[in-house]
């Protein structure tokens, strides 16, 4: 009796369902964009206070607003406080200096940190890095807008303490930004 060569089974749809669903999850996981920051710098005082006072104003005209819902001129104040709001935004965006960093991969992180280990004297004060030397490359890597190791260096080195801390911790924290939520399955 001459026998009938074997035929796989057909795979259960429910299978084929998940592995379709997977495929498509492994695209999109594979087509994420790295987190990016941005740090906002503005030096014109007057279109701060500006923009800060118009957010206030919006605030408080719509919770009074809120609190009677009966009067017709609530809506009316509120759409001119978001217009002011608006205007003084664009004012404030005409001014300020946005730069945007982006998080390396993790491989390229660590090799960064690795290039740039602590001094001995950095190692006896408990440190892992040299900063001093990381931040310029660090920042110059993770800018997205083409800053060079040699700007990074001249606006730590210039800078007030503060504004320099901002910079490098803009680089630094992009790092460590995480865009998930470990919720319940």
């Amino acid at each position: 009796m001459p026998t009938k060569p074997a035929t796989a089974p057909a795979p259960p749809a429910a299978a084929v369902a998940k592995d379709a669903h997977w495929a498509a999850q492994r695209d999109r996981l594979r087509n994420r964009t790295r987190p990016t920051v941005a740090l906002t710098i503005c030096d014109d005082v007057d279109a701060k206070a500006t923009l800060e006072s118009a957010r206030y104003a919006l605030r408080r005209i719509r919770a009074e607003a809120e609190d009677r819902p009966g009067d017709t001129t609530g809506p009316v104040a509120v759409a001119r406080a978001e217009q002011d709001l608006a205007e003084a935004q664009a004012a404030f965006d005409e001014v300020a200096i946005v730069l945007r960093f982006r998080a390396l991969s993790r491989l390229e992180f660590e090799a960064l940190k690795k290039a740039h280990p602590a001094t001995e004297e950095q190692a006896e004060d408990g440190h892992d890095l040299n900063v001093e030397s990381l931040a310029p490359e660090l920042i110059a890597k993770s800018s997205a807008d083409g800053m060079t190791v040699d700007d990074a260096r001249e606006y730590l080195d210039t800078w007030s303490e503060a504004e320099a801390n901002a910079l490098f911790n803009a680089a630094w924290n992009v790092q460590e930004t995480a865009r998930m939520d470990l919720g319940k399955g």
